[in-house]
């Protein structure tokens, strides 16, 4: 009686085994989007409104009646993915997909996608600000634009005493602002805490190209054009007041709040198709 019972359990094993194999040589598995030669290149244009940022020398109003002159506006876009008509999608290796845009340096607002999978793209989606994996890891690993002690000094956009990148920073003067200088100051980080929780205002956006096609084939090189709209960030669903909070850095409620409000400021702009030149 018991070699019996063993007997059944071996063939319920085997025949278990034996549909779990042929499960697996059955599925189709999809093999990605592999690098290729292809390119596409990001313009980011930064607006308030319908008007051009003009940094210092054009006076704006903020949805509360404040003016405000501005003087510094950068962000880090990060962790792109482009998005095809076909419903693939390629990711940028990551190494390959942090950049800091600096509205005093106009080569910083264009970026170059390289080696890409031909195909016709449809959209984007990115990170704002750095992910907490790169924030947290060796400096090794953060070269480049992301170097703290390197060219990005000059821009400050990391927070030594606390370990982290800034992802926006927006700086300016207003006549209405409480601070002792008439300056206002929003430095919006936070990625989740390492050694200890923080909040985490990482915002991840996605971006139709308003039914165009990025066209990466052969020597067809797009350029898509994305707006970014500073009023976004002091207006938005969280309007922020020069006279009662002109600096905003690491409370844990209103830098949540600028946060929200910028994750909305993206928007699609225009394309165009180049040919590179032979």
């Amino acid at each position: 009686m018991k070699k019996l019972v063993y007997l059944s359990l071996l063939l319920m094993v085997a025949s278990l085994l034996f549909v779990a194999c042929k499960d697996d040589s059955d599925e189709i598995k999809d093999p990605g989007l592999v690098a290729g030669k292809g390119k596409l290149l990001l313009q980011f244009d930064n607006v308030v409104g319908k008007q051009d940022l003009v940094l210092d020398n054009k006076t704006y109003t903020n949805s509360l009646g404040e003016s405000l002159t501005i003087s510094r506006f950068n962000y880090f876009v990060s962790n792109i993915k482009l998005l095809r008509e076909d419903g693939q999608s390629y990711t940028i290796p990551q190494d390959s997909s942090y950049f800091r845009i600096v509205e005093s340096d106009p080569k910083s607002q264009i970026v170059s996608l390289n080696n890409l999978p031909d195909g016709n793209y449809s959209g984007i989606e990115y990170i704002i600000g750095v992910d907490s994996l790169r924030s947290v890891s060796g400096i090794e690993k953060r070269g480049g634009t992301l170097d703290p002690s390197g060219e990005m000094s000059g821009d400050g956009m990391y927070w030594a005493w606390n370990s982290g990148y800034i992802f926006l920073k927006l700086e300016g003067a207003s006549p209405q602002s409480s601070a002792s200088n008439g300056k206002f100051y929003y430095h919006i980080g936070l990625f989740g805490g390492f050694n200890q929780k923080t909040v985490n205002n990482i915002k991840t956006v996605k971006i139709d190209f308003g039914g165009s096609k990025a066209i990466v084939k052969g020597d067809s090189i797009p350029s898509v054009k994305l707006y970014a709209d500073v009023e976004k960030v002091y207006n938005g669903p969280n309007p922020i007041s020069f006279d009662k909070n002109p600096s905003i850095m690491a409370d844990p409620v209103l830098s949540v709040g600028v946060a929200n409000n910028y994750k909305s400021m993206f928007s699609f702009g225009e394309l165009k198709q180049n040919s590179q030149a032979k």
